[in-house]
């Protein structure tokens, strides 16, 4: 008898310390039409949670749900918030009424906040028609953005179609994303799927990205970043840069790249900087098991970046780049020139190492090419002759 008394107030013990408040969208007004505006409705339903002392959790039923640009403010009572989508969110049919605003859905200063399940549909494809047209266009807004913030877990997230980047993560702490799908036209421009800078503790893990630029971009201020069972294509591949837009910049350190898949891409690791005069860093790089596809620059450090040749200053890039290594990577280049390696007169790459790379162009032997680099090879490595 003691034993059951015991059990049963351990579960009550156990339920009311992970007691969970829930605020579904629908109770605020929220309409699952796709027609009506639920903007406010889901304001209120975060305002609702963020002033709560337990853990809760905001609820997206079914159906789709019209949004304009939000903004989720973060000093909330609440550590643990979890929105839980089981529906889809849509943009405003005018490309407009998104475009001028910087992001869509927008999280500052928040701590503890996972998103779980759910699509976001941007409908971004009639902004880049605008883009591709020439004409008087705006920007674009991020799909979903975090700024200044801690411990955020995303989960199961399809992104669809974003004006510009898809996630961007800015100054934040201890981000976990896994099985992220992003889907955009090849076409599409500036539509990286995943964007970090700033921040350090950033896992992407086991995701699929198919959109018009960078599968993920790597930016100034990165530290700390695993990327591991990612699928890209098509895309402009994993980019750290571009670096050197500005004099006093952050460097970008320990990040490391495993089991990753590129299909007709544009890049695969890339590495790129503006010829400009910097303080920043690139070191302790780490690109490990990949298979490229008809990739066209499967392996490339590029200091002279200058797209359009505009905004491009004819100095030498100050960006030092070390302890970067290359292994178990292996394909097909569609371009014959696999391996590129066009790095600084001023401050040569250092510590550059292949290892046990395979690379092959129209079933022949691919060429590689080096200028101020210095490195070496370990095992077989295809193309060879640049180190």
């Amino acid at each position: 008898m003691a034993s059951l008394f015991f059990l049963i107030f351990f579960a009550l013990y156990v339920n009311s310390s992970f007691a969970t408040d829930n605020y579904n969208v629908l109770s605020y007004g929220a309409k699952p039409n796709g027609i009506t505006d639920s903007t406010k409705a889901f304001l209120d339903a975060w305002a609702a949670a963020c002033g709560s002392t337990d853990s809760t959790m905001i609820y997206v039923p079914k159906g789709r749900y019209l949004l304009g640009s939000m903004s989720f403010k973060g000093g909330c009572k609440s550590h643990s918030i979890t929105i839980r989508i089981d529906g889809t969110l849509v943009a405003p049919e005018d490309y407009l009424i998104l475009g001028k605003a910087t992001s869509w859905l927008s999280f500052e200063g928040v701590d503890g906040v996972s998103i779980i399940g759910g699509a976001l549909d941007a409908k971004g494809s009639t902004l880049w028609d605008c883009k591709a047209k020439g004409t008087d266009c705006p920007t674009g807004a991020t799909t979903l953005r975090f700024t200044n913030s801690n411990n955020i877990r995303i989960n199961g997230l399809l992104s669809l179609n974003s004006q510009m980047f898809h996630i961007a993560i800015n100054g934040c702490q201890d981000v976990h994303v896994e099985g992220l799908k992003v889907i955009a036209s090849r076409d599409s421009p500036n539509t990286d799927g995943f964007h970090v800078q700033s921040s350090n503790n950033v896992v992407i893990m086991n995701s699929v990205i198919k959109t018009g630029d960078d599968c993920i971009s790597i930016g100034p201020g990165t530290k700390n970043l695993w990327i591991e069972g990612v699928k890209c294509g098509p895309g402009h591949g994993i980019s750290i840069g571009s670096l050197a837009w500005t004099l006093d910049e952050e460097g970008v350190q320990n990040v490391t790249v495993k089991r990753t898949i590129f299909a007709d891409t544009q890049n695969g690791f890339r590495i790129k900087s503006w010829a400009r005069h910097s303080n920043g860093f690139v070191q302790r790089v780490r690109f490990m098991g990949a298979i490229m596809r008809n990739v066209q620059n499967p392996i490339i450090i590029d200091q002279h970046y200058c797209p359009h040749n505009i905004n491009c200053p004819n100095e030498v890039s100050g960006i030092k780049i070390g302890d970067v290594i290359y292994q178990g990577i292996r394909g097909t280049s569609a371009t014959p020139v696999a391996i590129k390696f066009d790095c600084s007169s001023k401050y040569p790459c250092s510590g550059i190492k292949l290892h046990n790379v395979n690379l092959t162009y129209s079933n022949q032997v691919a060429q590689s090419f080096c200028a101020n680099v210095v490195g070496r090879t370990i095992g077989l490595v295809q193309p060879d002759g640049c180190l």
